[in-house]
């Protein structure tokens, strides 16, 4: 028994020694600082997942919303966003958006029915809407009842990324299109488009309110032949298209993110790039270089510039998350769920 006792003194002095990120046990749980991560987990099989990451204490919780409510969350866990202390977890294969209290992750409601959503996008207190990867309309609805309230009716558009600038929401059309959509907030409806280079997915604003607009080029199948991906910077008022930057069409760029500063764009393209919004060529080399793994998705948290890496490693095991400075050296890193498709830093 002594043995035993002293042991147990001894690896609990290990723990508190280190410095790599722990496992949370569930009542340590603290989601005032730190990031949420969507991760989808794999198509059909049902284990999306909500992770959240303490960037203070260095705790990871996986699992959370199943851990507190009981419930998988379901097929696809696209992304998170945030308004009025709720969280909107958005499970794209489900056809659902669940809605948690941010602070504990309680269940607070679901908005069902949905066809394949994908984001989130608050216009005011009153008012949302939610983006469809094939139905051609936006969902209208209440985020103080979570009740659908309306439709956008998009034209035989589907709708992807959205950001808003004054009235307007601009909208990424990405699954075989080729447009930035243009909604009216006060009328909701589709007022405008802007045609850009195929498949437009990412979409940012920048600091002089320009949108950058990362495209895909389509995918090489026997369907279609993909064209070059690129990037384009928009000017929202004259809606015309300022500069597009062309990638080879090898290339798979993704996750276009800005800074908080909206100054310095970030994308994975191989390893992680990143360019000034006053740059008048893309990036040579990278910023952090991907050695060996799969880069599938990252962030830029908005408060203090640091950069989180997923690397999915084959897509079925939980990911490995890389959190790097703003001079892009490795800080530490920990496990997500499988397949970490978003990021809501707190």
């Amino acid at each position: 028994m002594k043995n035993l006792l002293k042991i147990l003194i001894f690896l609990l002095f290990l723990s508190s020694c280190s410095e790599e990120p722990v496992e949370a046990v569930f009542n340590d749980l603290d989601t005032t600082s730190g990031v949420f991560i969507a991760c989808e987990g794999n198509f059909m099989y049902g284990n999306g997942s909500l992770s959240f990451y303490n960037d203070k204490k260095k705790i990871v919780t996986n699992q959370l919303f199943y851990a507190v409510n009981n419930v998988p969350l379901g097929d696809v866990v696209q992304s998170v966003t945030f308004f009025n202390d709720n969280l909107y977890i958005v499970v794209n294969n489900s056809g659902k958006v669940y809605v948690a209290d941010a602070r504990s992750v309680d269940f607070r409601g679901v908005i069902s029915g949905l066809t394949s959503p994908r984001n989130v996008h608050f216009v005011n207190s009153g008012k949302a809407y939610i983006s469809d990867l094939y139905a051609d309309n936006l969902i209208i609805f209440n985020p103080s009842t979570f009740e659908k309230t309306g439709t956008i009716n998009l034209q035989g558009h589907t709708s992807e990324k959205m950001i808003q600038i004054g009235r307007f929401v601009y909208i990424s059309s990405w699954s075989f299109d080729k447009y930035i959509l243009v909604v009216d907030t006060e009328t909701d409806s589709l007022v405008s488009k802007i045609e850009v280079p195929y498949q437009p997915k990412d979409l940012v604003a920048d600091k002089s309110d320009k949108l950058w607009v990362l495209s895909d080029g389509g995918f090489d199948n026997s369907s279609e032949v993909p064209r070059e991906p690129s990037l384009s910077r928009i000017d929202p008022q004259t809606l015309t298209i300022e500069q597009i930057f062309r990638f080879e069409k090898s290339m798979w760029p993704s996750s276009l993110n800005i800074n908080g500063a909206g100054d310095t764009l970030y994308f994975i393209n191989g390893g992680v790039y990143k360019m000034a919004v006053t740059d008048r060529n893309l990036p040579s080399s990278p910023f952090i270089s991907n050695e060996s793994g799969q880069f599938y998705s990252m962030s830029v948290n908005p408060q203090n510039g640091e950069v989180y890496i997923a690397d999915a490693i084959d897509y079925s095991q939980n990911a490995l998350i890389m959190r790097y400075s703003t001079s892009g050296k490795l800080t530490d890193s920990f496990k997500a769920g499988i397949n970490p498709s978003d990021f809501l830093f707190r």
